[in-house]
């Protein structure tokens, strides 16, 4: 069974970024979780903290991993913190990607920011995206390994 990944990140500040990572193919398919459409967030806005809730679960639904892209700013965003606590709470696998370094030419170069809290306990890997997918399938299997129980 393909698994299936929600990507969480600052969308106002680093969607630039998360696009690199997630058009380096990381992730099979052409429908990724946490990756919706603009026009998609400006009508779950439109419903209020409800309506953004309602979307984030529905992107969240059937995901056994949640990737935080970690930029400047993305331990500071409610929204983020949401989804990891969501994530968490579905026991998805919890791995961290730090993407300050990527270019956007929307923005000048960013610096390496916090990576988001968790509760004690959760296992959180995180390390600096280098485009290495053999090194991003290492961390995702390692961060499978730890949250979610074998299915065999």
């Amino acid at each position: 069974m393909a698994r299936r990944v929600f990507f969480s990140f600052d969308h106002d500040n680093d969607i630039w970024r998360a696009n690199q990572v997630r058009n380096a193919n990381v992730v099979a398919g052409s429908h990724l979780a946490g990756f919706f459409d603009h026009s998609e967030y400006e009508v779950a806005q439109e419903k209020g903290k409800a309506g953004i809730q309602r979307m984030i679960l529905n992107h969240l639904k059937d995901t056994t991993v949640t990737v935080v892209l970690i930029g400047t700013e993305t331990a500071n965003r409610p929204w983020v913190k949401y989804e990891i606590e969501q994530s968490i709470a579905r026991k998805n696998g919890l791995p961290g990607i730090y993407i300050h370094r990527l270019k956007d030419p929307n923005s000048p170069p960013t610096s390496r920011g916090a990576k988001p809290a968790v509760p004690e306990g959760v296992d959180f890997p995180a390390y600096a995206w280098d485009k290495d997918l053999d090194h991003f399938l290492g961390v995702l299997s390692a961060s499978l390994r730890s949250r979610i129980e074998p299915l065999y």
